[in-house]
């Protein structure tokens, strides 16, 4: 998995995709989504940071089984809340 961190305005937001899907494009009816590495790729962590880095942000952006497998078990989400592109599951979860 790779994540990168943003801070804006005093908010981390963090963006998660699997490894596999990086700088690919996927297109599902009238979803196009692109895993851009500009947005994604910055450091490759593991499944423990991951966990970590979640504790931590304000908002997050994921996209990939795997890394939304992550925030499933931690209960920060759902199977309702995600979106399925190509049987890719993406989310965007907003801490209140």
């Amino acid at each position: 998995m790779f994540a990168k961190i943003y801070e804006i305005d005093y908010k981390t937001i963090l963006a998660v995709c699997d490894k596999e899907h990086i700088g690919k494009t996927f297109e599902e009816g009238n979803i196009f989504f692109e895993a851009k590495e500009r947005f994604y790729k910055d450091k490759e962590i593991t499944q423990k940071e991951l966990e970590e880095l979640l504790d931590s942000a304000d908002s997050i952006n994921m996209f990939g089984n795997k890394c939304v497998k992550v925030a499933q078990k931690k209960g920060l989400i759902n199977e309702t809340q995600v979106i399925l592109i190509n049987g890719i599951k993406h989310v965007q979860i907003y801490k209140i």
